[in-house]
């Protein structure tokens, strides 16, 4: 069964200006490290070990990782992907000096904008704010297809509910968490990730840290 516009809603509405003036703080600097066991620093490294000088980023955020880290080229194309309108429009000051582009769009629906691809797709904290199982949010790979280069890179993270090891703050706040509608992930198995990055791309690679699983995957060159 498809999600509902209401459900869809769900993950991103919190994201008002208010919220993004403590994301970085609570979010990145307290959750991150104390309570998902991922600090902000392993998701910096995965973005400058991974990012392209043709990037788009989707779910947004304050635009954090994009701002701190280091693009392979001094003058990187850059896009800015989300539903929420707010998001976009922070971002986008934030890294203002790359110049984005913004485009608002529902990733569990055909993606349709009017750029060129890109070699590479960062996906960071996106699929456990989305409703449906894992293995329904899995279209999301399927609806970015269109939009990276060949021989192009999709990395990201997401924080798993199922088939990993969670300490208890992780569990109760995650509880919490899906309560409010805010994650939808209880249910999300790190076996269904490995599958879904199985069945999309030609290659992968996923490695847990604490309550995340940060993944990189790659399409064919041709």
């Amino acid at each position: 069964m498809s999600p509902t516009a209401d459900e869809i809603d769900a993950g991103q509405a919190i994201y008002t200006k208010a919220t993004l003036r403590t994301y970085d703080l609570f979010v990145l600097g307290i959750s991150n490290r104390w309570i998902w066991r991922c600090p902000t620093s392993r998701l910096l490294r995965m973005y400058n070990d991974d990012i392209s000088g043709n990037h788009l980023e989707i779910g947004v955020g304050t635009g954090y990782l994009l701002d701190h880290c280091k693009f392979p080229v001094e003058c990187p194309r850059i896009g800015l992907l989300d539903l929420n309108a707010t998001c976009l429009q922070t971002a986008a000051r934030r890294i203002a000096r790359y110049q984005p582009v913004q485009f608002q769009a529902n990733v569990l629906a055909p993606i349709e904008i009017d750029a060129p691809p890109f070699d590479s797709i960062g996906l960071n904290f996106v699929l456990h704010c989305l409703p449906g199982s894992l293995v329904e949010k899995a279209v999301v790979f399927q609806n970015l297809m269109p939009l990276i280069c060949p021989g192009g890179t999709v990395f990201g993270s997401t924080l798993l509910g199922a088939g990993i090891q969670r300490g208890w703050a992780s569990r109760r706040l995650m509880t919490f968490y899906n309560r409010q509608r805010i994650f939808s992930n209880r249910d999300d198995h790190l076996d269904q990730l490995v599958s879904a990055l199985s069945d999309h791309f030609e290659s992968h690679e996923v490695e847990v840290v604490g309550s995340a699983a940060l993944f990189t995957a790659r399409i064919a060159s041709q």
